[in-house]
């Protein structure tokens, strides 16, 4: 007789060193709890976050397998196997929601291929809490993840985003590696309009928690330092 499938729990984590129970639901503990079989981006990250939710839980009782830029897409079938062997696997990004700027978004596709039921647990995301808390339009937005590194492809791309934001009345929203920060911001400064609003959302949740909309003109007045803190950028160039 062919087992029933297992699920795949789409697991959200803290988006850095707080309190779990200042910003997750109990439903995780629950699903920590019953699950030992994971889907992780960063093993490290994920065995201390399972200590942080229920320490009393054997680490040498989880079975980890590793979901990054550099796994091969022959390797994620076998990552999946447990769930049509009957057995639940929980997926867990570095940081905030799998599948959401995230590599975890192949499982979760592929899961859907085998029939798997797949289940989004609620949880922190850094690209939502940001757009909550900028001001602009949360009606019509783009996330647009990494901007080119060079600079005049930058610069080209800001301004097409920032045409879009006017054209469409959209909020546009990037990323950029922490450690880039402050040159980037240097960046939009230099490119945007003075009139274009700019939202930086940085250590979302957590106690350095820095969130601030201005218009360019006004951003130039301030002095500003986020190297190495993850942070969200959104702007809009309204009408």
């Amino acid at each position: 007789m062919t087992p029933s499938k297992g699920k795949l729990y789409l697991i959200p984590i803290t988006l850095g060193e707080c309190n779990p129970a200042d910003v997750l639901p109990h439903t995780i503990n629950r699903v920590i709890h019953q699950i030992d079989t994971y889907i992780v981006e960063n093993e490290k990250t994920a065995r201390r976050f399972i200590k942080s939710i229920m320490p009393e839980k054997a680490q040498s009782s989880l079975q980890l397998s590793t979901l990054n830029k550099h796994t091969q897409i022959d390797e994620h079938t076998e990552m999946i196997q447990p769930c049509l062997n009957g057995i639940s696997i929980g997926l867990m990004s570095e940081a905030g929601c799998p599948g959401v700027a995230d590599p975890g978004a192949a499982i979760v596709k592929l899961a859907h291929e085998k029939g798997i039921q797949v289940v989004p647990l609620v949880g922190p995301s850094s690209i939502l809490l940001a757009l909550m808390a900028s001001g602009m339009n949360g009606q019509s937005f783009a996330f647009n993840g990494y901007l080119p590194i060079d600079k005049n492809d930058k610069k080209t791309a800001l301004k097409n985003f920032e045409k879009i934001s006017f054209e469409k009345n959209q909020s546009q929203l990037f990323i950029e590696t922490p450690y880039r920060n402050n040159k980037f911001i240097e960046d939009l400064l230099q490119t945007l309009h003075p009139n274009t609003h700019l939202c930086i959302a940085a250590d979302i949740t957590l106690e350095t928690e820095y969130i601030k909309t201005m218009r360019i003109s006004e951003w130039k007045k301030q002095k500003i330092d986020l190297q190495n803190r993850p942070a969200i950028y959104i702007l809009h160039k309204m009408y």
